[in-house]
């Protein structure tokens, strides 16, 4: 178990505006329709029976609220009946965590509103931290077959300049990836135990927050039930997660909410090292 680092560090160098590590700081939040997998399987994952296409109708709806709700700085992977929304840290300022949060909330509180209308079981959310990898970003080759062919009927005047942007639009390589999920162990994590579900002490319908955000885990806020123990022995994750049921307007600092920590303060909790940013500077070497 990592050592637990409460207090704000105040003596450490500072960190220039849009400085940028290897490792960046992470905060993901996965959510998992309830109940899905075995509705499909109990209609023999066939989309003809009733059961099915109840279930599809679900997923498409659930699709609809994420697509509303995601944003530039509220970006989304959806997987089936799964949601991943990711944002790297600022290690200067807590304001990105605050609205990462904020939002976090609101897509939870809307996937329930609309699954309780249907009478579905509604969602489970985690909301984790942690460092990732940089890596490359995917990227349509300039020597893509159909960008290529594009560019050559256009050059022809086989095609419009409105009928080779269409084209262009709906073009796709044929690797493709979401950079911020990869080598990312804030997703490992919120995955991880958001699949534990019950045994891992997850249980049901409810917003589970890292409290490795939070500058002092025993603060009153956001509004919850006190600390949960979550371990994972095979692959050696531990974290304490509190079950938030309301993010009331707070004090705020910097922008962002007093009780939460800096990007630079999650670090340092990370790694249970105050001196990480050094580590970070180190890195690039």
């Amino acid at each position: 178990m990592r050592p637990r680092i409460t207090k704000r560090r105040t003596n450490n160098p500072p960190v220039a505006q849009g400085k940028r590590f290897p490792f960046q700081v992470s905060v993901v939040a996965w959510g998992d329709l309830l109940g899905y997998g075995g509705t499909i399987a109990e209609a023999a994952f066939n989309p003809l029976d009733e059961r099915a296409k109840a279930s599809i109708s679900r997923m498409r709806e659930f699709h609809r609220i994420v697509a509303e709700r995601s944003n530039r700085h509220f970006p989304s992977l959806v997987i089936n009946d799964g949601v991943a929304a990711f944002r790297d840290l600022s290690l200067r300022s807590r304001s990105v965590s605050h609205d990462f949060l904020e939002k976090s909330w609101e897509l939870f509180k809307a996937v329930n509103a609309a699954e309780a209308k249907r009478g579905d079981p509604g969602i489970r959310m985690v909301v984790a931290c942690g460092f990732r990898v940089r890596g490359r970003k995917a990227k349509v080759e300039n020597d893509h077959g159909q960008v290529n062919s594009i560019l050559r009927r256009f050059r022809e005047g086989q095609m419009t300049a409105e009928q080779a942007i269409r084209e262009a639009s709906t073009a796709r390589p044929s690797f493709d990836v979401v950079p911020q999920l990869q080598a990312n162990f804030a997703f490992t994590k919120a995955y991880v135990a958001e699949s534990s579900g019950s045994a891992g002490g997850l249980p049901g319908q409810n917003f589970y927050l890292d409290t490795g955000l939070l500058l002092d885990p025993s603060c009153k806020w956001p509004s919850g039930g006190g600390q949960i123990f979550w371990s994972d022995d095979a692959l050696g994750l531990d974290t304490e997660f509190r079950r938030v049921v309301d993010f009331p307007k707070t004090a705020h600092l910097e922008g962002g909410a007093a009780e939460l920590r800096t990007g630079l303060e999650v670090a340092q909790f990370l790694a249970g090292d105050l001196d990480v940013l050094k580590a970070l500077r180190s890195s690039q070497k």
